[in-house]
């Protein structure tokens, strides 16, 4: 990764985080969409995720149940509202009310839109999440989801190195 920044304006429900990548636009796409590559970089450090399902459509639903170090199991799922191949997608992070992984204080839901940008056989990805309240953005910040995101991008970042 050779640029990183994330913001969290005080007047917008929003987080952008923006990350330029050593890897061409395609491969990069690639490896947010294709469950195989998702598998391997999606959350934080020591987390596996036993369960990638991706259904690249309009209306499509994925889902990636992480596995933390401690073998907790926290389900991710949404829908995905726009797919432009290779420079956009737009999907919501829906959270499952039912279960005890993410006990009292569950994340809230969102939706995330993410572009790429190629510039010089490197990748730029911009991601936008949107949330409902400015305090559902804070409470978002103060559960980790900003560290989550950046040990994300860096597992990202050493999967792209070996491909």
């Amino acid at each position: 990764m050779t640029d990183a920044a994330t913001t969290t304006p005080s007047d917008e429900p929003i987080i952008t985080m923006v990350r330029v990548f050593d890897a061409p636009r395609e491969l990069v796409f690639q490896a947010w969409t294709d469950p195989a590559h998702l598998a391997q970089w999606w959350g934080p450090h020591g987390f596996t995720n036993p369960v990638c399902e991706v259904d690249l459509r309009p209306g499509g639903a994925w889902r990636i149940d992480m596995q933390g170090p401690d073998g907790t199991i926290y389900p991710n799922k949404g829908i995905y509202q726009e797919v432009v191949v290779p420079e956009r997608l737009v999907f919501s992070d829906i959270v499952d009310d039912d279960t005890d992984a993410w006990g009292n204080s569950p994340p809230p839901s969102s939706v995330s839109t993410i572009t790429f940008e190629e510039h010089d056989g490197k990748t730029k990805i911009t991601m936008t999440t949107r949330l409902q309240s400015i305090a559902a953005r804070d409470a978002m910040v103060e559960m980790g989801a900003v560290a989550g995101w950046t040990e994300s991008m860096e597992r990202l970042d050493a999967l792209l190195a070996r491909r």
